[in-house]
């Protein structure tokens, strides 16, 4: 086809992060685009995902801000908790969200179509009955739940529709054992469920940092929720008194609410990918290059479809990337993933950036590990038991700190500027070497001086 041929230069199909980054940074380079979402602007992450999830977050602590304020001489009245409140307030912010997004794209010159986008060639999809022609076609349609073929999987929930129960289920299993499912599990606890995470391996958070997982584990049932370890649901029956779950230890549970968190897929069904001759993994994810690039050079994946690195500003970074190497002068390279800083926002928080110890260890062989235990000033005259994790590894032949890693409150927004020392190279004694704010807990990563093992 001729370049006059193309309705667009640029077909972005999926409205979430990714391809809204990419849609706006191209038509900012000069690109004609066009934007195809079939549901709500802003996709999981300000729908279903990040969003409403820490917000649900911030709901479900006041509980424990509650008890401890009496331990600081506040004589306060047993909390009351409303639901319905809460969701009606959260879909609110998100309904704001969404109209934040569309305004974006207008504001961009970027058109707006709704609708399901099916490929039908390298450059045309098809959209509401009607074929469009771009230059080069984006997919960034994200991930969705995936849940095991169970008899009664029906009467479970995702964390989709957890968003939007209609009320607060009394008691609840959260199935899994990643970010997702501690996340829930949180929630549900602190706003007042009685809440289990069953698991089917003996470890959170597969992936971080072995220790992590284990103090958070630690952490959560001292708030809280109970654990069921090495075990699955093998059937749901639903009955009067609640849904009856049988599980492969033979025991049986009675709870109101399912909810599995146990991974996403990428989102590809009827997106015509084999129809247009696209490559998927083993996984279902899109493959594509440096340049998130498929293997048809005019049709490209970033975010979640991509299977890299499931998290918001990746999917960003990714569409930066894809546009400045289509309609700029290049010179953008893809997200060094090794060093993106992750939050879970679990109670407690979790906060990373860098190599686990364990995977450190593979790398660089001799590795030195610094550690510290303990209970922050604010818990010491509440009712709080929450004691902080932190931890350092640090190469030993360079010193480079190649991982750093904590769990309390306030992780998250601790690790983003320790992520800005690990991309530029800080070694341990320059660690060292900087003044700490006191009294603080971010103090103590600059005040480990003695390794706990080599």
């Amino acid at each position: 086809m001729q370049q006059q041929d193309f309705d667009y230069d640029f077909l972005v199909i999926g409205g979430g992060s990714g391809g809204v980054r990419a849609s706006r940074v191209a038509a900012a380079l000069g690109a004609r685009v066009a934007v195809v979402e079939a549901a709500q602007l802003g996709g999981t992450c300000v729908n279903v995902g990040c969003i409403p999830k820490k917000l649900l977050s911030h709901a479900a602590h006041f509980s424990q801000l509650a008890e401890e304020a009496r331990g600081f001489g506040w004589q306060l009245e047993q909390p009351r908790f409303d639901w319905p409140t809460l969701i009606a307030n959260k879909d609110r912010e998100i309904e704001r969200l969404n109209g934040v997004y569309g305004r974006m794209l207008a504001g961009a010159g970027i058109t707006l179509i709704h609708g399901r986008a099916a490929l039908s060639g390298p450059h045309s999809v098809l959209v509401n009955g009607q074929t469009i022609h771009a230059r080069h076609i984006l997919i960034a349609t994200g991930g969705t739940p995936s849940l095991p073929d169970i008899p009664g999987v029906e009467y479970a929930i995702s964390s989709d529709e957890a968003f939007h129960l209609p009320h607060l289920p009394r008691r609840v299993v959260v199935v899994g054992g990643g970010y997702i499912a501690v996340e829930f599990a949180s929630i549900f606890n602190g706003l007042g469920a009685e809440t289990t995470l069953l698991h089917r391996r003996q470890q959170l958070l597969r992936g971080f940092d072995a220790d992590l997982g284990l103090h958070l584990g630690q952490e959560m049932a001292q708030l809280g929720v109970n654990f069921r370890w090495e075990d699955e649901i093998q059937a749901i029956d639903k009955q009067a008194d609640g849904l009856h779950l049988q599980l492969k230890s033979g025991e049986q549970l009675v709870v109101d609410c399912v909810m599995y968190a146990t991974g996403r897929v990428p989102l590809i069904e009827g997106l015509g990918l084999e129809a247009a001759g696209v490559k998927v993994n083993d996984k279902g994810a899109i493959e594509v290059d440096q340049h998130f690039c498929s293997n048809v050079p005019s049709i490209h994946a970033v975010g979640d479809v991509v299977d890299r690195m499931a998290l918001t500003p990746v999917a960003l970074a990714e569409g930066t990337v894809l546009a400045h190497h289509l309609f700029g002068q290049g010179g953008k390279s893809a997200p060094d993933y090794e060093l993106v800083p992750t939050a879970v926002f679990s109670h407690p928080q979790v906060g990373t950036v860098g190599l686990s110890e364990e995977v450190a260890r593979e790398r660089f062989g001799a590795v030195q590990v610094f550690q510290s235990g303990f209970r922050p000033l604010t818990n010491r005259m509440g009712a709080e038991p929450e004691n902080v994790f932190l931890k350092l590894i640090v190469s030993k032949a360079d010193q480079r700190v190649r991982g750093v890693h904590m769990v309390g409150e306030g992780a998250g927004e601790l690790m983003q500027g320790f992520a800005v020392a690990l991309q530029c190279g800080a070694t341990k004694q320059q660690f060292d070497a900087t003044i700490g704010i006191h009294p603080t807990v971010a103090e103590e990563l600059v005040t480990m001086r003695e390794p706990v093992r080599e």
